[in-house]
């Protein structure tokens, strides 16, 4: 039930503190499980105080327990170790502190964790975290490269060196993070973000050296996974050695087996890249002068050719097929004229003989009226008229006698 105050009645400090210890109290015992940050086992104190955090968010509560609870727990359970505890909310009204007062204590066995690490890998491959098709290229040649590993470790030194090595312009831009640990997985989340929120960072290389699979337990944390799986930029995986396969492994981009493989994958080498560069080089040249060679042997056959070789030789037969043409032509016009002109004599004998013409070159006249009609019968004339008599060369008048 909400409490009715105001600032003409308020209530006092120390009965606030007495009803949220009596809500508290109404909470009962409950199961929880976190990480050890903080161990305090003070001598000959009864009571150990414990930090329990999550080691997926920033959140922690502190733990008291008897000494009985803890050393029957004590040889296998230090800082940084999983555990489940079994406590009851307490409110310590003179201090305004909330704490668990653990009853019992259960280590979290490396079986339960790689367990639990195979039922969240099954949930995440059904969502499709780990689908190839989400797999993004890395470019050829990154200008910034992100690198988020632990201070001044070997696996930063390994990825420095070797990238440098094979490609001295490259740059880095290290964010360092633990690595292990209860601030593993919030520090890594934090850095992967800010280095895929940066434009100038063309891939993301997250590694670690080889370690224990508690060590190693971070990289396979569910939202490190999820963080990775939302990042535009490429990221690559280096945790560990070969046989390591945390899921950080299956949700990237690419995995890489060592921190130094990574190196190698994320930039080229250049001396690799310069003999390659020559080498097509070379094959462009030998490519090229074959073409050439083919192409000048290709010319030589066709300029080996008669028509090319003597581009006149087939005018000048043309020219006498030609000539033999006109000749012949020339001939047979000169016979069709030849024929022509003989006929055309015969012709003319023909008409020269027929002619009237010739008639009256033999002696004989024609009787023609004064309108020019020939005559033809004694009938067609009347006594005492006058005709003409056409000659072979001239011409008489003549009159009809009577009888």
């Amino acid at each position: 039930m909400a409490l009715t105050t105001s600032a003409e009645s308020p209530i006092p400090v120390s009965e606030i503190s007495r009803l949220i210890g009596g809500w508290i109290d109404r909470l009962g015992s409950v199961w929880v499980e976190g990480q050890i940050t903080q161990l305090s086992r003070r001598p000959g104190a009864g009571v150990v105080f414990l930090t329990l955090r999550d080691p997926s968010a920033d959140v922690s509560i502190s733990v008291t327990c008897f000494r009985r609870v803890f050393d029957a727990v004590s040889e296998v359970v230090s800082e940084g170790a999983r555990v489940v505890v079994y406590a009851k909310p307490e409110w310590y009204k003179g201090r305004g502190t909330l704490s668990l007062r653990a009853t019992e204590i259960r280590p979290v066995g490396i079986g339960e964790l790689l367990a639990r690490i195979e039922q969240l890998k099954r949930t995440l491959t059904t969502e499709g975290l780990f689908d190839p098709r989400h797999k993004k290229p890395l470019p050829f040649l990154p200008h910034r490269v992100g690198l988020v590993c632990g201070r001044a470790s070997a696996a930063e030194r390994d990825v420095l060196e070797n990238a440098r090595r094979r490609w001295p312009a490259v740059r880095f831009v290290v964010r360092n993070v633990a690595v292990q640990g209860a601030h593993a997985v919030s520090q890594v989340v934090t850095a992967v973000e800010e280095l895929d929120a940066d434009p100038s960072v063309d891939v993301i290389v997250v590694a670690r050296g080889g370690g224990s699979v508690e060590d190693l337990l971070p990289f396979s944390d569910e939202q490190l996974v999820r963080t990775v799986f939302r990042c535009a930029t490429p990221v690559v995986s280096a945790i560990g050695h070969e046989p390591d396969t945390p899921l950080l492994d299956l949700v990237a981009d690419l995995r890489a087996s060592t921190p130094t493989d990574a190196a190698k994958k994320v930039v080229p080498d250049v001396g690799e890249e310069m003999a390659r560069v020559h080498q097509l080089r070379d094959r462009a040249r030998h490519t090229i002068a074959m073409r050439v060679e083919r192409e000048e042997h290709g010319l030589a056959s066709v300029r080996s050719r008669p028509v090319l070789a003597h581009p006149y030789g087939m005018v000048e037969v043309r020219e006498e097929e030609v000539e033999a043409l006109v000749d012949r032509s020339r001939r047979t016009l000169r016979h069709r004229l030849d024929h022509a002109a003989t006929d055309l004599e015969h012709t003319r004998a023909r008409v020269v003989a027929l002619s009237p013409a010739a008639t009256l070159e033999r002696g004989y006249a024609v009787l023609q009226k004064e309108n020019g009609q020939a005559v033809r019968s004694p009938d067609e004339v009347e006594p005492g008229e006058k005709l003409t008599a056409r000659l072979a060369s001239g011409r008489l008048s003549v009159v009809v006698a009577g009888e």
